[in-house]
């Protein structure tokens, strides 16, 4: 979702060379396994979201059961990231430095998905009266988006909490856990984190056992499951960068590791067991134990033989494609709601939408990102980005 820091202007638009690795604004390496394992998840979203479309979410034909995980391992990187990006700046950097930035990081893109959202709500040409609301109304909920803060439910959109784009939701978690960062969780210890992560944790499981599912927070029904999902993840993140000289190190590589992310999210749904929803169960294990593993060893990991330009786009389109899909996809729900076109029809639109969404990540990406970022940074200056402010 998010990236592992801000990125200079100069190495983001001149694009280094495909074996040279990437550095953070204050010259840091970037972690290139992790930055391509950002690119794996958000692509497993992506993919979901299409088939699941396709297939009118009919769950016994809907391939990735628990892509929506992805989520939760977004908040883990995140966690892990932040530390790595901002732990040793805090001397000489206040709080509105460390936000201005990370809003300079993440906001451009929001700002966009909004749009792209409003765009997708008023000129759906397969909408019918599907979203015949007043103008106000949407209106309300753009202004509300283009924060990234919750709105009133509109029609056609379920009961999600922003309705004109779907996955914001989760920035207004980031932006949550990038606020508690600033005022508490810099401050504590790993001992402290540890017994916060272990809580939240437990928390997690308890929840995840209770519903079934970690499919939550994105609507109205569920919006307390939105701070439980980020809480654990976040939290371990950054306790796994703060203690990682003490952890194994393992190498495993970019591929094996989106292979095994991919067969967790592919892992056939299960059902409840003498009252015990295994389900619910199975994806608590994979965001309190396969997700911390895969940071530990993407952390450590090399690239693989010529995998190293593929970790390095794969980031950079990961938050973009991210964010701007899913407008995309309720044009493309109300063409399949509308059976206009045979199964395999659909099934060959569905193919075709996956490198549309990567050329629009692309764009998003070169022409919007960077430059708004770029210009963002100049007029903060060089001294907060350095951290002196």
């Amino acid at each position: 979702m998010t990236d592992s820091a801000d990125r200079t202007a100069g190495e983001a638009i001149a694009t280094a060379r495909a074996d040279a690795p990437d550095r953070t604004a204050t010259g840091k390496a970037h972690f290139e396994v992790l930055d391509g394992l950002r690119g794996t998840a958000a692509l497993i979203v992506v993919l979901f979201h299409i088939q699941g479309i396709t297939v009118k979410w009919d769950g016994a034909r809907v391939a990735l059961h628990h892509a929506p995980l992805a989520v939760d391992f977004f908040f883990a990187l995140s966690g892990f990231v932040i530390g790595y990006a901002y732990d040793d700046r805090w001397g000489k950097m206040r709080t509105r430095g460390f936000l201005a930035l990370r809003l300079i990081r993440l906001h451009p893109l929001v700002i966009l998905g909004a749009l792209l959202g409003l765009a997708s709500y008023l000129l759906d040409p397969f909408a019918g009266q599907a979203q015949a609301v007043p103008l106000r109304a949407v209106l309300g909920a753009f202004a509300l988006c283009l924060f990234a803060l919750p709105s009133w439910s509109l029609p056609n959109r379920w009961t999600d909490t922003h309705p004109l784009n779907g996955p914001i939701w989760t920035l207004f978690q980031e932006y949550i856990g990038n606020l508690a960062y600033a005022l508490v969780l810099r401050r504590l210890s790993a001992t402290a984190l540890a017994a916060l992560a272990l809580l939240s944790g437990a928390v997690l499981v308890v929840s995840a056992g209770m519903l079934g599912s970690l499919d939550q927070g994105s609507y109205w029904e569920t919006f307390w499951m939105a701070p439980v999902r980020l809480c654990f993840p976040f939290v371990t993140g950054l306790w796994l960068y703060r203690v990682r000289e003490r952890l194994p190190n393992m190498r495993i590589g970019w591929l094996p590791l989106s292979l095994a992310m991919l067969a967790a999210t592919a892992f056939p749904t299960l059902p409840a067991v003498g009252g015990v929803k295994l389900n619910g169960l199975y994806e608590a294990a994979c965001v309190v134990l396969l997700f911390p593993a895969i940071i530990v060893a993407g952390r450590h990991s090399e690239p693989g033989r010529g995998m190293l330009w593929l970790c390095k786009a794969s980031g950079r389109i990961s938050y973009p494609i991210y964010i701007t899909h899913f407008p995309f996809l309720y044009v493309w729900m109300n063409f399949v709601a509308n059976g206009r076109a045979s199964q395999a029809g659909l099934v060959a639109i569905g193919v075709a939408l996956v490198p549309f969404l990567l050329l629009v990540a692309w764009a998003a990406h070169a022409w919007w990102d960077l430059p708004i970022r770029t210009r963002l940074r100049g007029w903060l200056g060089r001294d907060q980005i350095s951290g002196s402010v």
